[in-house]
C-alpha cells in the first residue's frame, strides 16, 4: 500500500499501523465514519447554539469570553489526548466537539454582531466546499498523488509556522496586518489559506478510505471523524475571516 500522507495532525501515516486483525463487525467502515462525523457535527452545533444565545441575550462579548477560552483551551487539551490515545476516541471526540462548539458559538456570534448574515454564509460555504471536494475526490477530478499530498502538507506546515510566529510576536506588541487587514494582500492571504484548508479535506478523504480498506479497528471511525472535524473547523474559521475582510473592504 502506498504511504498515506496528510497534513492533519490527527491523521498521519502511523495512525493505522499495527492495528491488528479484526472481524467484519468490528472494523472501521466509511459509512460508520460518516455517521460518527454527523454525530460530532450535531454536538458541535448544540454547544455553539448555547453560547450564541448567551451572546445575543446579553449583547456583551464579555459574557461569552469565558466559554470561548474554556472551549478552545479545553478542546486543544482533549485533541492532544485523542491523538496520543486513539482508542479513547469514542469518549474524547464527542467531548472535543462540544468544547469546540463553545468557541465557535462565541466567535461566530461576535462576527455576526459586526457583520450581519456572515455566519450563515460561512456555514454554507464550508459545507459547499466539503461536498464539492468530496465529489471531486470520488469522481477522480482531484487525485491525491504523492506530489499533491507533499504540496498540501508543506503549505499547511508553512501556514501553521506563520501563525505560531504571529502569536509569539503578538506577545511583544507586534501584529502582522496581513492576518487582519481588509487590504488586497490580506484578502489574498486568506484566500490562499482557505484553499489549503479545503485541500486538506481531500487528504482526509483519502486517508479515511485507506484506513477502512486496511481493516482498522471500529474505534477508528470515531478517531477519523474527529480528524475530519478538525479540518472542517479550521476551514470554517478561515472562511469566516475571509468574509470579514471582504465585508471590511467595502466600508
Amino acid at each position: 500500500m502506498a504511504m498515506m500522507r496528510t497534513a492533519n495532525p490527527a491523521l498521519n501515516s502511523k495512525t493505522f499501523t499495527n492495528a491488528g486483525a479484526f472481524t467484519d463487525s468490528t472494523v472501521m467502515t466509511i459509512q460508520g465514519t460518516v455517521n460518527k462525523t454527523f454525530i460530532l457535527l450535531l454536538l458541535t452545533v448544540f454547544s455553539a447554539a448555547m453560547v450564541w444565545n448567551k451572546f445575543f441575550t446579553f449583547g456583551n462579548p464579555a459574557v461569552v469570553m469565558p466559554w470561548m477560552w474554556g472551549g478552545i483551551l479545553g478542546g486543544f487539551v482533549v485533541a492532544i489526548v485523542t491523538v496520543f490515545k486513539k482508542e479513547w476516541a469514542p469518549m474524547t471526540s464527542p467531548v472535543y466537539a462540544m468544547l469546540e462548539g463553545l468557541f465557535l458559538g462565541g466567535i461566530s456570534a461576535i462576527f455576526e454582531a459586526r457583520f450581519p448574515g456572515i455566519v450563515m454564509q460561512a456555514v454554507a460555504l464550508t459545507f459547499g466546499v466539503l461536498f464539492c471536494l468530496l465529489f471531486a475526490y470520488k469522481t477522480g477530478l482531484i487525485k491525491p498523488t504523492e506530489n499533491f499530498k507533499l504540496g498540501v502538507v508543506s503549505a499547511t506546515g508553512a501556514i501553521a509556522l506563520f501563525y505560531f510566529v504571529s502569536i509569539i510576536l503578538g506577545f511583544f506588541g507586534v501584529h502582522l496586518s496581513i492576518l487582519y487587514a481588509s487590504t488586497p494582500l490580506g484578502i489574498a492571504f486568506s484566500v490562499f489559506v482557505v484553499i489549503i484548508a479545503a485541500l486538506n479535506l481531500v487528504l482526509d478523504f483519502d486517508f479515511i478510505e485507506n484506513g477502512a480498506a486496511s481493516g482498522a479497528p471500529k474505534y477508528m471511525e470515531w478517531y477519523a471523524a474527529f480528524g475530519l472535524l478538525v479540518t472542517l473547523i479550521w476551514l470554517y474559521i478561515e472562511i469566516l475571516r475571509l468574509l470579514a475582510k471582504l465585508y471590511g473592504s467595502r466600508r
